[in-house]
C-alpha cells in the first residue's frame, strides 16, 4: 500500500518508516499537518499514519481538512504519546479512524496495516462495483432516450428537448424552428418490400437526417413509425426551409426504390416546417402540430413536397 508517514519527530519518522518498509509499504514523509493536506492532494495514498501533535497544524485538524478537501475516504490512524479519551475523541471527531501509541509497537503495526490491508482491497472492490453501476446507469439512460432501431432521440426525449427549448428560446427571444417529416406511401413500401426493408429504409432516411443537423443546438428524432422530426433553436425559417429542401433532394439522391410509389419509382419524403419565437400562448405541442398540419399539407398536394405552414396562412 501507498501509506502517507506525518510525524514531526525526525527519530520517531525514521523508526516508523523502517517498519513499514520491512512490510512492503511505500512510504510517503511529511513533517507537519500542512504537508500532510498538500502530500496527501498529491499523491493519493492508501493510508495515512500521522502524529497528533505536530507544529503548524495539529494531526486532528490535518485530517478535518483532509476530509473536507476529498469525499473519498482514505483511513487516517493517529500517533501519539497523549492517549487520553480526550484525545481519542477529538481525532475520531476529525475524522480519524483509529489511534496507535507512541513509540509504535512493530508487532501491533504490522497487525494493524494487515487489517487495513484487507479493508483496503474491498474498498477498491466497491470503487469498481460503483463505477461500473454508474456506467451501467449512464448506459441505460442513453438507452431510454435513444430509439432502438434508427439511434436517434425517442418521441420522451424529443417532448423533453421541445420543452426545454422553447423555455430557453422565449427568455432569448430566439426563433425556433420544428420540421415534421414523413416517408411517402411508406405502408405500401413496406408491404411490397417486406418490414426488414421497411427497417432498412427508415435506417437509411435517420442517417441522413443525423448528418444534416450538425449545430449541437438541433435534434433529429424518430416521432414514431416512418415519421421523423427536427428541432432547431435560434434558427430562422427561411434557414428552416433551406435545410427541408436540402434532406428532400438528398432522400431522393439516395435512390432507394419504390416501384409502388405514386409520386416516383424512388423513395421520397414530404415535410412540414413550423417557425416562430416562443411566447407564453405557444408550448411545444403547438410547435409539433403546426409543422404536422404543414406536413399535412405538403402530403394532400402532391408528396415529395416543402410545406411552410406559413404559406398556409397566406
Amino acid at each position: 500500500m501507498k501509506v502517507l508517514l506525518v510525524d514531526d519527530s525526525p527519530v520517531d519518522r525514521v523508526i516508523s518508516e523502517a517498519f513499514l518498509l520491512e512490510l512492503g509499504h511505500e512510504v510517503i514523509l511529511g513533517e507537519d499537518g500542512l504537508q500532510a493536506l498538500e502530500l496527501y492532494r498529491e499523491h493519493h495514498p492508501d493510508i495515512i499514519l500521522m502524529d497528533e501533535v505536530m507544529p503548524i497544524m495539529r494531526g486532528h485538524e490535518a485530517a478535518r481538512a483532509i476530509r473536507e478537501f476529498d469525499d473519498d475516504w482514505v483511513p487516517i490512524i493517529f500517533l501519539s504519546a497523549r492517549f487520553t479519551a480526550e484525545d481519542i475523541a477529538a481525532g475520531i471527531d476529525a475524522g480519524g479512524d483509529d489511534y496507535l501509541a507512541k513509540p509504535l509497537d512493530q508487532t501491533i503495526l504490522a497487525a494493524k496495516m494487515k487489517a487495513l490491508g484487507r479493508i483496503a482491497s474491498m474498498r477498491q472492490k466497491l470503487l469498481e462495483v460503483s463505477s461500473e453501476l454508474e456506467l451501467a446507469n449512464v448506459e441505460l439512460q442513453r438507452q431510454a432516450d435513444v430509439d432502438g432501431l434508427t439511434s436517434l432521440a425517442n418521441r420522451r426525449y424529443m417532448d423533453r428537448f421541445l420543452s426545454h427549448e422553447v423555455a430557453r428560446c422565449a427568455r432569448s427571444k430566439q426563433p425556433l424552428s420544428v420540421i415534421m417529416c414523413d416517408i411517402d406511401e411508406f405502408k405500401l413500401y413496406n408491404d411490397h418490400y417486406g418490414h426488414l426493408k421497411g427497417d432498412d429504409c427508415i435506417k437509411l432516411i435517420a442517417e441522413l437526417l443525423a448528418s444534416r443537423t450538425r449545430r449541437a443546438t438541433d435534434l433529429a428524432a424518430r416521432y414514431g413509425g416512418e415519421e421523423f422530426s427536427i428541432i432547431l433553436p435560434d434558427t430562422t425559417e427561411g434557414d428552416a426551409l433551406k435545410l427541408a429542401h436540402s434532406i428532400r433532394g438528398a432522400v431522393e439522391e439516395l435512390n432507394i426504390a419504390h416501384e409502388k410509389s405514386s409520386v416516383t419509382d424512388h423513395v421520397t419524403l414530404s415535410l412540414g416546417v413550423f417557425n416562430a419565437t416562443p411566447s407564453h400562448i405557444l408550448r411545444g405541442a403547438d410547435y409539433l402540430n403546426f409543422a404536422d398540419k404543414a406536413l399535412y399539407h405538403a402530403k394532400q398536394s402532391g408528396r415529395n413536397k416543402v410545406v411552410a405552414y406559413s404559406d398556409m396562412e397566406a
